[in-house]
């Protein structure tokens, strides 16, 4: 069971949204609205998962990944999930070019929010 969430995502309803589907599953994340926001929040304190959002403001969730495996943040590597809206062919190698670990496709719906964090916490044991 992943303890420590990082949601990025910059769109306000999918925030809310998202959060109320980990809070029905048992999970608590904070929250970041941009790639430049990942990047501070992992040096304060360590996370399990970065739900990554691809397409933000600022720094998007392909160049925060990058960054989060050049330079590993001290507390740790976190589980990378990408959360992107145009699940287009070709999309889910640029996650994992990047370092991205798994792959959601918004909108996106409990039961796969569900498998993805079991996958999280299952590589995350072994």
């Amino acid at each position: 069971h992943a303890d420590r969430i990082l949601l990025a995502e910059d769109n306000p309803i999918n925030q809310k949204v998202a959060l109320h589907m980990l809070a029905s599953l048992g999970y608590r994340a904070d929250l970041a609205g941009n790639g430049l926001e990942v990047l501070s929040a992992v040096e304060r304190q360590p996370y399990d998962v970065i739900l990554l959002d691809v397409q933000m403001p600022e720094m998007d969730g392909l160049e925060a990944a990058r960054r989060l495996r050049a330079a590993p943040p001290a507390t740790g590597r976190p589980w990378i999930i990408a959360l992107t809206a145009n699940a287009m062919e070709g999309d889910r190698e640029a996650c994992a070019a990047a370092g991205m670990d798994d792959y959601l496709s918004k909108p996106m719906r409990a039961v796969d929010l569900a498998v993805v964090l079991d996958r999280a916490g299952s590589a995350r044991s072994t």
